[in-house]
């Protein structure tokens, strides 16, 4: 069976084509990620130099070093996108998880987790299954 490539709703806005506020965002990314090159995500999101700007600076702080380690963030973030089923958010996340130390068997149990969670979620939502009293806060 013949898969089909889904195509971008939006062209890719590459740095020597950006406006300089767009090229701005693009050289913080660069300078905070210790890098010389701009995800497609990103140069998607500069179709829209607001919606650019506002995701960078608010995934910057949520990101950085906080109460929860950096491979922490990465593995809820993959998490999430697994969920969500968002191929680009789960290679992305994968890759920077991997950087920060995720080994494959970390990998293979977050997924059960996930599937597990979704699973049980699922079954609690649609037996509509009362909140224990030891559970309320």
């Amino acid at each position: 069976m013949k898969t089909m490539e889904k195509k971008a709703i939006s062209a890719l806005i590459e740095y020597d084509d950006a406006s300089p506020e767009v090229r701005s965002v693009y050289d913080d990314i660069m300078a905070t990620r210790k890098t010389d090159s701009i995800n497609n995500f990103w140069k998607a999101l500069a179709n829209h130099p607001a919606t650019l700007r506002r995701t960078w600076e608010s995934i910057k702080e949520i990101m950085a070093p906080g109460a929860l380690d950096p491979l922490t963030k990465e593995l809820i973030y993959l998490a999430v996108s697994a969920t969500n089923q968002c191929q680009y958010c789960m290679a992305s996340h994968s890759a920077s998880a991997r950087k920060k130390g995720m080994s494959e068997e970390m990998l293979g149990e977050l997924l059960a987790v996930v599937g597990m969670a979704n699973e049980t979620n699922a079954l609690a939502a649609g037996y509509r299954v009362e909140i224990d009293e030891q559970f309320r806060q």
